[in-house]
């Protein structure tokens, strides 16, 4: 048994036996001079606490006490060889010690299991800087694994390897993944929750200035239109970084360059195209039907054709390609970023669907689910929707 008691700026380690003799530990420290308890707890000859501090004076039936820390300001440091670690262990002095502070399942070190992922010192409660919250260190402790979960986990492991050969293997790993999801999963910030308000703003904002962009379209040139909805694409879309106008590409075949309206790089440096059109109102499927069907009108089947023949000479561009974009847009991008030609796609936004029957609504998402290149063909007014249910979702949640 083990127990901790505080005296004068000290904390005293007590260790008793379950058999009630300490014979064996008593024989360590005057044999090799240092004794290490459950795996975890290590004290030599210096160490005791009693008024000679000679192992004579200790009789096997009795604890044997040693200091295990002494105070710090606000903080018990624990002695370093004490915990083995390389770093320093602190308790804040209002925490009572307890044995399984330190101990898990299987004489585990638990701040050993910490020192693998860390490597300064460790202070736990208090006001101290970087300190870890008492209540967070409980929650810490809660999610060590217990023998049932390791004894589940093992068998897991093994039944992989014996179930390619035995007919008659009990699915382990399937126990095992059923026990974890029943277990209560520790849950830590709702950072939906945290950011919500944020959101709402940022969300709020997006779809006021688009509308107060369609109803003042024909103040805008186009080429500023277009950059005002590309900020607008990167805010909604937030694996892309940049946003590059009128990018160079190669056309192989005509033996110039063309410039696509926009580049969009994302995080792992691969791009995709955007083809951003003034709506001035304009529907994108015909009034009229073909067949009983509504088709798209050619500026539509034309932007795409447009966005096709891009992603044509981009993938022909390949290497060299990739080398001339990453050396032309280098000072606008993280350093050592490198962009990716990788079977890019494209993004459509144009036109206005606030006039279209539902029967030429339906049409249409059929139309956009045909191009095999292009992720999202968007109208101004679908935009919109989205923000819309977006902004209510958000304020929904709890």
């Amino acid at each position: 048994m083990i127990k901790f008691e505080t005296e004068n700026d000290l904390i005293l380690f007590a260790y008793q036996a379950d058999s009630d003799t300490n014979y064996w530990a008593i024989n360590k420290l005057e044999t090799v001079g240092s004794v290490t308890f459950q795996r975890t707890f290590s004290f030599n000859l210096n160490d005791l606490y009693n008024k000679n501090g000679k192992l004579s004076d200790i009789d096997e039936f009795d604890p044997i006490v040693f200091v295990f820390a002494h105070m710090e300001g606000d903080y018990y440091k624990i002695f370093d060889h004490v915990l083995s670690l390389g770093l320093s262990v602190y308790f804040h002095k209002d925490i009572e010690l307890h044995k399984d502070y330190f101990v898990a399942v299987k004489n585990i070190s638990i701040f050993r299991k910490i020192r693998k992922l860390i490597s300064q010192d460790i202070y736990i409660g208090g006001e101290s800087k970087n300190a870890i919250p008492f209540d967070d260190f409980i929650d810490l402790l809660n999610n060590f694994p217990n023998s049932y979960e390791l004894e589940k986990y093992a068998q897991a492991r093994i039944s992989q390897v014996v179930i390619n050969y035995f007919d008659s293997t009990f699915d382990a790993k399937s126990s095992y993944n059923k026990y974890m999801s029943g277990k209560v999963s520790k849950r830590g910030a709702n950072l939906i929750s945290t950011f919500k308000d944020s959101e709402i703003f940022k969300f709020k904002a997006i779809l006021s200035k688009i509308q107060e962009m369609l109803n003042d379209e024909n103040s805008y040139i186009e080429n500023q239109w277009q950059k005002e909805i590309a900020e607008i694409i990167l805010l909604l879309n937030p694996k892309y970084i940049r946003a590059f106008q009128e990018s160079p590409v190669r056309d192989y075949v005509k033996d110039k360059n063309k410039k696509v309206d926009f580049l969009l790089v994302d995080s792992s440096g691969t791009i995709d195209i955007a083809e951003i059109k003034q709506p001035f109102d304009s529907a994108i499927v015909t009034h009229g039907m073909y067949r009983d069907n509504f088709i798209p009108l050619r500026e539509l089947t034309g932007t795409v054709m447009q966005i096709e023949k891009y992603i044509f000479h981009l993938n022909k561009w390949g290497e060299v390609g990739e080398k001339i974009l990453t050396e032309k847009y280098k000072k606008e991008l993280p350093d050592g970023f490198e962009i990716k030609i990788t079977n890019p796609n494209g993004i459509v936004v144009m036109g206005r669907d606030n006039n279209l029957s539902s029967h030429q609504k339906y049409d249409f998402e059929v139309i956009k689910r045909k191009y095999k290149n292009i992720i999202d063909i968007v109208t101004y007014d679908d935009l919109i929707r989205r923000l819309q249910f977006v902004i209510q979702q958000l304020e929904k949640e709890t």
